[in-house]
């Protein structure tokens, strides 16, 4: 190894964790990229100390469903300020319009929109509007029923917000679905700020039309944007979490970004893309701090 590669290594750990990880497959891992130890940080997290680059790892990762990542050493979870979440199929398992759409029996229909649209294949803004159209007539019930029924946490969601919470990062939701989720979802888990489309009703029911302009990757960009100024901050100590092409603006406009169970062309662009861990794996591809309401070791 050359004198500048060796610098490079030693200025960034690499990272494994997975929901489960299995021993043989770390230390393989650990074998070949020449790691001089493996340390436990969290529930199935672990650092490989001194581990240098690998053309396996990607592969022996994959096989064993694991995630990787290289992680600088000056990346601190105590300097994080704003963390931005996309919320369908990120902060919960289900696209919502698709679960509304099956009380309109138009699930396939619109879910497959919604997949193409989320592919960067269709035009987002044009999408949701021929999404929405196909929800006309569905009782405003349905929406009361998608979120007690149906919408749930992503694994490891509610973890990840708490430990934001105590270390005293802003939040924000914002999302190309729609405020009757967002807001619950904002008081529920105690997020800051949250910003999405708004579903228009008369007599019970919904029109199949959006009141005011449509929240697509534009305007989801520029939410983040007003955050991050209005806050002072700068690329570094700002996140974002999406999976869709929507939030490939969003994304771009942090220092870290994290695609999770993503699009592949999300997973090309963003910082990190987590495929098997929850989402607090999230706090793993930071280097830990104290944290200031415990005095533990806390965020990786």
């Amino acid at each position: 190894m050359t004198e500048a590669a060796g610098a490079i290594e030693r200025d960034r750990t690499l990272v494994i964790q997975g929901l489960e990880v299995d021993t043989r497959a770390l230390k393989t891992l650990a074998r070949c990229t020449g790691a001089s130890a493996i340390e436990a940080f969290a529930e199935n997290a672990f650092r490989l100390r001194g581990a240098s680059a690998h053309d396996d790892i990607a592969t022996l990762c994959a096989a064993a469903r694991l995630d990787w990542a290289w992680v600088p050493t000056e990346r601190r979870i105590d300097r994080l300020k704003l963390v931005a979440f996309d919320m369908d199929s990120t902060l919960i398992t289900i696209e919502c319009i698709d679960e509304l759409a099956d009380f309109a029996g138009r699930k396939a229909e619109v879910s497959a929109v919604t997949a193409a649209a989320m592919r960067g294949e269709l035009d987002f803004a044009q999408s949701l509007r021929r999404r929405v159209a196909l929800l006309a007539g569905v009782p405003a019930s349905a929406l009361d029923a998608v979120y007690a029924e149906r919408l749930r946490l992503s694994p490891g969601a509610e973890a990840l917000v708490q430990r934001l919470r105590r270390l005293g990062v802003t939040t924000l939701l914002v999302s190309g679905g729609f405020t009757f989720f967002t807001e619950r979802l904002r008081d529920r888990l105690g997020l800051d700020f949250a910003h999405a489309n708004t579903l228009a009703l008369a007599h019970g029911r919904l029109t199949g039309e959006l009141v005011g302009p449509i929240v697509d990757a534009d305007a989801k960009a520029s939410e983040f944007a007003r955050r991050i100024q209005a806050l002072g901050l700068s690329a570094p100590q700002v996140l974002a979490v999406g999976d869709g092409a929507n939030d490939l603006k969003m994304l771009a406009l942090a220092g870290v970004s994290v695609a999770w169970r993503a699009k592949p062309v999300v997973q090309q662009a963003a910082t990190h893309a987590l495929n098997h861990s929850g989402l607090d794996g999230v706090l793993a591809l930071f280097h830990p701090a104290i944290d200031p309401t415990t005095d533990d070791v806390t965020g990786g």
